[in-house]
């Protein structure tokens, strides 16, 4: 099969598509012949040396994606041709992927597999940090950073969808024509004074801010209220500086992390959130932005343009 990899950590040009045997399955596996794979920043980390990674070289990025069923391996529940997806398997930019049958996403008829590659990961991390990381409720007001990116975009909805106003920061006036076009309130650009914007919606600051930059982090807690909190879950523009606990002490303000692996423990977990996801997208009250595709060849390409943030939405790959 071929595979988008690299054997040495640095910028796009160590990324090689090359032919490399098939998976050899494990008993508690299902081969899966890839139709569509999301593209997302962890990727590039990995592709950097500074994320976790899996196997040995040539490394295979990827972790999210959707197919067919190829070999069922004796798992009487599946059968060749059906349709599935998974958000939490490594090895995923290949032609063919190993998925552990826990990790096995059955995808609805109404889903295509663009749909499934483009709202996975971006959409089950956006219910989580929703529902999960900081419970939304009627009323409040929640920042949203990188608001015209995938998470950001799903984010969005959610907390529209729990009653939330929602105030969005981006780097473009298109990007920031896509937020709105989402549901957000507000949408200010970063070269902006956007947190004395902030306080001019909301003298007291906001509920919470969901920061996925990293280098954002201490401005993130200058706009945040009195006893509310930042939910820290990426490290898109660098990592942050140090937090001081007693800044934390005297504001009885709230830092939490955040990590999409920490909630998808279960193989009923992954299923009942995937499908509170589907459920969503099906009756329309999440939409979303039609996906860049690159073909997998074609991944060099489709991590520059990840990287230059130029995009809005989904990036996917195509086998």
């Amino acid at each position: 099969m071929k595979a988008l990899t690299f054997s040495s950590f640095g910028d796009s040009d160590v990324l090689e598509y090359i032919e490399i045997p098939n998976p050899q399955l494990k008993n508690d596996e299902i081969l899966v012949e890839m139709k569509t794979i999301g593209l997302n920043f962890a990727d590039v980390y990995r592709r950097k040396g500074n994320y976790h990674l899996k196997g040995n070289p040539p490394f295979i990025a990827g972790y999210e994606g959707a197919g067919i069923v190829v070999d069922a391996n004796n798992h009487p529940e599946y059968k060749i041709g059906d349709r599935v997806a998974f958000a939490d398997v490594p090895f995923a930019n290949a032609e063919l992927v190993a998925v552990n049958i826990n990790h096995v996403l059955p995808l609805p008829k109404e889903i295509s597999f663009e749909t499934a590659a483009s709202a996975l990961l971006q959409g089950l991390t956006a219910h989580y940090l929703a529902t999960d990381s900081h419970k939304t409720a009627k009323d409040e007001t929640v920042l949203i950073h990188a608001v015209a990116g995938g998470v950001g975009q799903i984010l969005t909805q959610i907390s529209k969808l729990l009653g939330a106003q929602v105030i969005g920061l981006t780097s473009s006036a298109e990007k920031a024509k896509a937020a709105y076009e989402q549901g957000a309130d507000h949408v200010f650009l970063y070269n902006e004074d956007w947190k004395s914007e902030i306080f001019k919606v909301v003298p007291k600051g906001v509920d919470v801010v969901y920061d996925s930059i990293g280098s954002t982090l201490t401005d993130s807690f200058k706009v945040t209220k009195e006893c509310g909190q930042v939910v820290f879950f990426g490290m898109a523009g660098g990592d942050p500086e140090p937090v001081n606990p007693r800044m934390l002490m005297d504001t009885s303000k709230t830092l939490t992390g955040g990590d999409l692996w920490s909630y998808l423990n279960s193989k009923e977990e992954r299923i009942k959130r995937a499908n509170q996801l589907f459920s969503w997208i099906i009756d329309g009250k999440i939409k979303l932005s039609e996906p860049t595709s690159f073909k997998l060849s074609e991944g060099k390409l489709a991590h520059d343009y990840l990287e230059s943030r130029k995009s809005t939405g989904k990036i996917i790959l195509i086998p």
